[in-house]
């Protein structure tokens, strides 16, 4: 069983807050005790799991991949977004979390994001149970 959540970037890079979405879905599948993928089926895109409290940690993480991998470099990949393809790999495609009780277990600062680096965009993420039932 699976559920997939869309979203709209409002930027070129940006990390957006989706524990919401992600926990609705695992409502929506009915799910009480065990574990999902959270899985971004793009090239360009990640997902990954820190602190939602402060925005300003979010902002860091943009900031510190941008200076790790720059816009402007002399790539191969000639389309202009080549630094958009290393971050995804670097971050990665997919989370996997708990979920006890009918929710997701997490840490008390943490959140799930969804990390663009090629838009804005019209994305998906796909939520999905472990050894889901049919």
């Amino acid at each position: 069983m699976d559920r997939t959540i869309t979203l709209r970037t409002p930027s070129r890079t940006a990390l957006v807050d989706i524990t919401r979405d992600v926990e609705r879905a695992v409502a929506e599948m009915g799910l009480e005790h065990g574990a999902v993928v959270v899985y971004v089926p793009h090239t360009t895109a990640a997902v990954t799991i820190n602190e939602s409290a402060d925005s300003d940690v979010a902002s860091d993480i943009e900031r510190a991949l941008s200076r790790l991998v720059p816009a402007s470099r002399d790539y191969g990949h000639t389309e202009g977004n080549a630094d958009a393809h290393i971050k995804s790999s670097l971050i990665g495609c997919s989370r996997t979390l708990l979920v006890r009780g009918g929710r997701l277990v997490l840490g008390t600062w943490q959140g799930v994001f969804f990390c663009e680096f090629d838009g804005p965009r019209s994305r998906k993420v796909l939520v999905a149970e472990i050894g889901g039932r049919p």
